[in-house]
């Protein structure tokens, strides 16, 4: 069964003028009556890294009633108490870098000090009855100079089992995935921790999208990230091109290999002309 997780917090964090409230309730609501399996709505996070999500809990408010789950994002124990306060939301994610210097960058804190709050994010989840979702961060490389190998993945997501975790979405940071490395990484783990749901949470330029999909896809994963019109990704990404992996080009790709979406394209189609105008 496939999963679609819609990212508009991905989306929207890097736009640099501010959104209007009413007008991120507005998107959001369209893209709950779609049928996304997940919608990566907002996050917890310090206003002044974020700005542009600074009104998270407002916009909380205002959502429609949805099949569709909510996930938000949290960069450390004090967000992950205040998102455990909503009952609407499903889902708490977590950015867990195996890059030393991201981890350090992103969340302000080691990658051993990262697991640790991993393993007490895990018991406040199962304490409000939510699910924790860690995006393994720079899994396909770093701009760093940091050691990385399909290795290094595997002990991570090792350890983060250990501590309870069972959703990770390997996520291309900053878009230095290839087909090669995405079948490698992906294999690897399914063989060795088939317990674990695995997700893709690939960054890619307009023309590579394709590859990095059906590379994903074939290594067995059933769980993709995506956001409409492929806004967002990481500014530290070389190409200024690469952004989110796009929707509706993902639901296109889904159809031709015989996939049942259970969504609402007319809806998709509206949201996606609406998100043009809001991300511009």
């Amino acid at each position: 069964m496939i999963k679609l997780i819609e990212c508009p917090r991905d989306a929207m964090q890097g736009i640099k003028h501010f959104i209007p409230t009413s007008q991120k309730i507005e998107y959001l609501n369209r893209l709950l009556k779609i049928g996304f399996d997940t919608l990566d709505f907002g996050s917890f996070v310090s206003p002044k890294a974020i700005p542009q999500m600074a009104d998270t809990q407002e916009v909380l408010e205002k959502l429609d009633e949805s099949k569709t789950q909510l996930l938000a994002i949290v960069a450390n124990l004090r967000g992950a108490e205040q998102a455990c306060n909503f009952g609407r939301i499903s889902f708490l994610g977590y950015p867990f870098s195996i890059s030393e210097t991201f981890q350090l960058r992103n969340t302000n804190s080691s990658i051993a000090d990262s697991l640790k709050n991993v393993n007490e994010m895990n018991e406040l989840c199962e304490k409000h009855k939510k699910k924790l979702v860690v995006y393994l961060s720079m899994a396909f490389g770093n701009p760093y100079g940091d050691e990385w190998h399909k290795d290094i993945a595997l002990e991570w997501c090792s350890k983060l089992a250990k501590v309870g975790v069972k959703t990770i979405a390997l996520s291309d940071t900053v878009g230095v995935s290839n087909p090669q490395n995405i079948n490698e990484i992906f294999s690897l783990l399914q063989k060795n921790l088939p317990e674990i749901e695995l997700g893709a949470h690939l960054h890619t330029t307009p023309d590579t999208w394709e590859e990095k999909m059906s590379a994903a896809y074939f290594a067995g994963c059933r769980r993709f990230d995506g956001a409409l019109g492929g806004y967002g990704g990481c500014p530290m990404a070389k190409d200024e091109l690469t952004g989110n992996m796009p929707t509706e080009k993902m639901v296109q790709w889904l159809l031709k290999t015989k996939e049942n979406l259970e969504i609402d394209f007319e809806k998709l189609e509206e949201a996606a002309i609406y998100s043009g105008h809001l991300m511009n």
